[in-house]
């Protein structure tokens, strides 16, 4: 799962990224919208793997994982008649966004807009990722409606259907709404678009970037597969750099009872719409993801895909029933120890030993 962060210049964007990876990154004024993009993988923290990893006393724990990328180059005015080129192809590539917005005050960083105002520079950027996506849908009508007009009725039968999917799109864009609102479109219908690389399909996560002071920033956002957060970027980006004694230490003396950051982290999971499953032992406790509503041999298939080609059966218990009963011999004596088959959706937190033969 990659994720990009992105804003307009100023946001906090770069210091965002090193709150959540402990990265260490030069953070500064804007660069002059010059296209520059960091990565950096990070552990969703989970606390069942914690718990699992101290009853299995594992040789290795592994938790599930999300890549972030700081993203540079959007500038005002970036985005007129679209974003372009190697910037638009790298937004493309990615599964979701958070959109960090300013929220604090610093005479030393001026805003590109003059004063601050979160609603107005999320309508911004969200304005510029409309307009990308209205133009990539009327390129692609321009050239489905001139392969119709050639072919006539030996068109390939796929392209009226593609064209009337775009046309709701188009309206969709231009009622200046993004595509992830847009209801009655089936999974068979977004895989065929897939390749275009809609930006408002996909879902975002506003991060009010905020200072050390906190302001009243409540954000109305209510758009489908979005979600929005609060941070104060410059502080968890200082405890991102501490060890973990020190970084305690700083904690308490703000108040802070867990790190923003970490909620962050699990919020850009969540908005993905996946699910952990583990497998445990002594060798490895391990958290795995999957989609929401995967069958258990897809479960499998993300372990390795020989588990899924051979699957038979999977050994399934629900995490809160070990944890009541306190081990794995337990919990096999109290009945809930289940065999599922291939119809079997895996549920959130499920603990998973799959039975195969290749």
């Amino acid at each position: 799962m990659k994720l990009g962060i992105v804003g307009l210049p100023n946001s906090g964007k770069t210091t965002i990224f090193n709150a959540l990876t402990g990265a260490n990154l030069e953070t500064g004024l804007a660069s002059g919208g010059r296209f520059e993009v960091h990565t950096a993988v990070v552990n969703v923290p989970d606390t069942r793997v914690d718990k699992l990893s101290g009853m299995y006393k594992p040789k290795k724990t592994t938790y599930t994982q999300v890549t972030y990328q700081d993203i540079g180059g959007l500038d005002k005015g970036v985005a007129e008649g679209g974003l372009k080129g190697q910037l638009r192809n790298e937004l493309s590539q990615l599964d979701g966004y958070l959109h960090v917005v300013r929220a604090f005050e610093d005479e030393n960083v001026p805003h590109p807009y003059e004063d601050v105002d979160p609603a107005r520079d999320i309508e911004i950027l969200d304005s510029e990722f409309l307009l990308t996506d209205l133009v990539t849908v009327e390129n692609r009508l321009e050239r489905l409606q001139s392969e119709l007009r050639v072919k006539g009725k030996t068109v390939d039968k796929a392209v009226p259907d593609e064209i009337d999917l775009l046309e709701r799109f188009k309206a969709h864009l231009e009622a200046e709404k993004p595509l992830r609102d847009l209801e009655d479109v089936t999974p068979d219908q977004l895989k065929s678009v897939r390749g275009y690389g809609f930006l408002t399909l996909k879902p975002v996560l506003i991060v009010l970037n905020q200072g050390e002071e906190l302001r009243d920033t409540s954000i109305s956002y209510d758009h489908r597969h979005s979600a929005v957060v609060a941070l104060q970027g410059k502080i968890e980006a200082e405890i991102a750099q501490l060890d973990a004694e020190d970084a305690e230490m700083f904690m308490e003396e703000y108040g802070i009872t867990e790190r923003s950051a970490s909620r962050v982290i699990r919020l850009s999971y969540e908005l993905m719409e996946i699910q952990s499953f583990f497998t445990v032992g002594e060798d490895e406790v391990r958290a795995w993801s999957v989609a929401i509503g995967a069958t258990a041999p897809e479960a499998a298939g993300a372990i390795h895909s020989d588990l899924q080609k051979g699957f038979i059966r999977a050994e399934v218990m629900a995490y809160d029933d070990l944890i009541e009963a306190g081990s794995e011999a337990a919990m096999k004596s109290t009945g809930k120890f289940r065999l599922e088959g291939k119809e079997y959706i895996v549920k959130d937190g499920d603990i998973v030993h799959i039975r195969f033969n290749v």
